[in-house]
């Protein structure tokens, strides 16, 4: 694998069900990456474990954590509350580990206002389709229509903040979507890093 010399930050957004968990995972399993794993008030899913997917705790403790400065950002997403630890993603950061965020705007917002000294990339995962995204919010929440439904009353909002990353990238194939992401982190790029005409096309599809 790939390894890192020069710690920096990747956060990787999208809408819910674009697939951002999946490639924040795959990109995770190179060298010198470590997750930055959230602090959630919301229940697990099933397979999801404490401490390796999420921290899962109460509301009533998430707030205790707000007011002690204990997050590098934190957000209100879907009625439940995520946060990253500060004092593990900086510790990572001065090992040389190179951390990858899976957060969404608000967060990413977040950070970008913190201005660290650590190099920081922003992606932005977009679905293939509309539809495609139903259907994997559809498998993803075992046909719970209600979460399903509660999630694409977002999804027109989460959509509007693709401009303010650094790489937007359409997720309509895994391996590729992959590929693509890696090759920019590898070269370093911050510039051209994607078509931006061709991209405003597809979110106006979307948008439909």
């Amino acid at each position: 694998m790939t390894s890192f010399k020069k710690s920096g930050m990747y956060i990787l957004s999208s809408p819910s069900g674009a697939g951002k968990t999946t490639l924040v995972k795959k990109i995770s399993k190179n060298k010198n990456f470590s997750v930055s794993i959230s602090h959630t008030t919301r229940l697990p899913r099933p397979n999801e474990k404490n401490g390796k997917d999420y921290f899962f705790t109460s509301k009533n403790n998430f707030k205790k954590l707000i007011k002690k400065g204990e997050f590098l950002e934190h957000a209100k997403v879907f009625s439940n509350y995520y946060g990253s630890s500060k004092k593990k993603v900086i510790s990572n950061l001065n090992k040389g580990k190179n951390v990858i965020f899976d957060i969404d705007w608000q967060g990413t917002r977040q950070i970008r206002n913190k201005r660290l000294k650590y190099k920081l990339l922003t992606i932005y995962i977009l679905p293939p389709s509309k539809k495609e995204l139903i259907n994997r919010l559809i498998k993803r929440e075992k046909k719970n229509m209600k979460t399903v439904k509660k999630r694409m009353k977002e999804f027109k909002k989460d959509l509007s903040k693709w401009k303010e990353y650094d790489l937007v990238v359409i997720n309509d194939d895994l391996k590729k979507c992959y590929a693509r992401i890696m090759k920019v982190i590898k070269n370093k790029q911050k510039e051209n890093l994607y078509d931006y005409e061709y991209i405003k096309n597809h979110v106006k599809r979307l948008n439909i």
